[in-house]
């Protein structure tokens, strides 16, 4: 009989593990824990993240940066800060910077630097790590604080406390596939609609997109579900070969998926002028047309736009470029400003999970008890990371989600054995 069986060795697992391991030897006493992964090698999601790189986490972490149950989003944050992630980082020698943007990396700039220090951090503690031990199934045993029995790829593991960290549906070559919702399903848990977030869009292959891969602007998104404004916000959009992607496109993705994943008519619209309205927009355009009549619409355009986008919107609304402003008729000149405020993306579909970075959805964190991540539908259940609803845009905020609440359940786990042991809660 163990005493904590983790399944999943991602960020969270890992950090659940650690800590179970950790809180135990604090309190005198020697658990047995193991560590249940599916994949022949571990931490897959944590080597691709950042570029290679592993975003940790952001300087700045708030409630405001995750899609989720607020208040309990906020608990779950304030029990495990960012300086407490940076200093924990350090105590297993692994030190980070910051760049301008808030981004906390390791100062080696390798992932590989965050997962090795994790993996020999709970092998020092002696945590059984055991990767291509792929779960199918978790049963109750029968009677009070019996435990449970895993069913694994080479067997059976027993246990008196399962953290279940088997992350989402996104990336799933590194085997988090989704059926950790099956998992917590038949442990009495619900689960929300998931779809993928902070994901790549795909437009419609009579846009001009292709034209302009490669080529980064600043674009005030807003997205649409049946009729109503459910999401506004700024940043970089980086055009490419299948679409659009970069920063506010990918935080933006989760409301598209989610509402296309729900049956319902979602559209996205794009301001190429950030803080201006259509209005200023034309006013803007007719005082250039006082100023310099002759100067064609391209070069008018491209003191506020990138040249080559101004091109191929020009193409896009049926005006010619060359065009000198003041011979632009009136409605073309409204379909111009039109496009340039308000342009409405023909998005056909997302990249899918394998290009996904996180998953939106899962199981509702009214379930889970914020303090200890404990299941309120089965005892001595404990979830962690991804599996759960919450998802943050992006900039290392899903990883400081992972270390929360594997700290959490972690912790809660470890207690709570000792607890058994004693007959009453400490």
């Amino acid at each position: 009989m163990n005493d904590i069986a983790v399944i999943g060795a991602g960020a969270a697992g890992l950090t659940a593990a650690i800590f179970a391991a950790e809180t135990a030897g604090t309190m005198g006493r020697t658990q047995r824990i193991v560590l249940l992964d599916g994949a022949n090698t571990i931490g897959a999601k944590i080597l691709v993240s950042g570029g290679g790189r592993c975003n940790v986490t952001h300087q700045t972490v708030t409630p405001a940066d995750f899609f989720g149950n607020c208040r309990i989003i906020r608990n779950v944050l304030a029990a495990f800060t960012v300086g407490r992630t940076i200093d924990w980082f350090a105590s297993l020698g692994v030190a980070l910077k910051r760049e301008e943007t808030g981004k906390l990396f390791p100062v080696t700039d390798k992932a590989r630097t965050v997962l090795t220090a994790l993996v020999d951090r709970g092998r020092k503690l002696g945590v059984a790590i055991q990767p291509d031990h792929r779960v199918i199934a978790i049963d109750r045993l029968p009677g009070h604080a019996a435990g449970f029995v895993i069913h694994h790829a080479r067997g059976t593991v027993q246990t008196r406390k399962v953290v279940l960290a088997t992350g989402g549906r996104s990336v799933p070559k590194s085997g988090s596939d989704g059926f950790g919702y099956v998992l917590a399903g038949r442990l009495g848990h619900a689960v929300t609609p998931t779809a993928p977030a902070l994901v790549p869009l795909v437009l419609d292959d009579t846009m001009f997109h292709r034209t302009l891969s490669g080529l980064s602007q600043e674009v005030e998104l807003t997205t649409v579900v049946e009729g109503r404004s459910v999401d506004e916000r700024a940043g970089s959009l980086l055009w490419t070969h299948f679409g659009i992607s970069g920063p506010v496109v990918m935080d933006a993705s989760r409301f598209w998926t989610l509402g296309r994943e729900r049956g319902e008519q979602v559209e996205l619209y794009g301001n190429f002028l950030p803080n201006r309205t259509k209005e200023q927009a034309r006013q803007w355009f007719l005082g250039e047309v006082v100023r310099s009549p002759r100067r064609s619409i391209l070069k008018g355009l491209a003191q506020l736009v990138p040249e080559r986008f101004a091109e191929s919107l020009c193409l896009h609304v049926g005006c010619r470029s060359q065009t000198a402003m003041g011979q632009l008729p009136r409605a073309d000149r409204e379909r111009l400003m039109t496009a340039l405020t308000r342009f409405q993306f023909p998005v056909t579909g997302d990249r899918g999970w394998s290009h996904a970075e996180v998953t939106a959805g899962g199981v509702p964190l009214e379930e889970i008890d914020f303090r200890t991540m404990e299941s309120k539908r089965t005892p001595d259940l404990y979830l962690a990371g991804e599996i759960l609803d919450c998802d943050g845009r992006i900039g290392g905020f899903n990883f400081q989600w992972a270390w929360a609440t594997g700290f959490l359940a972690g912790r809660a786990a470890a207690r709570s054995c000792r607890d058994d042991e004693s007959g009453q809660p400490g």
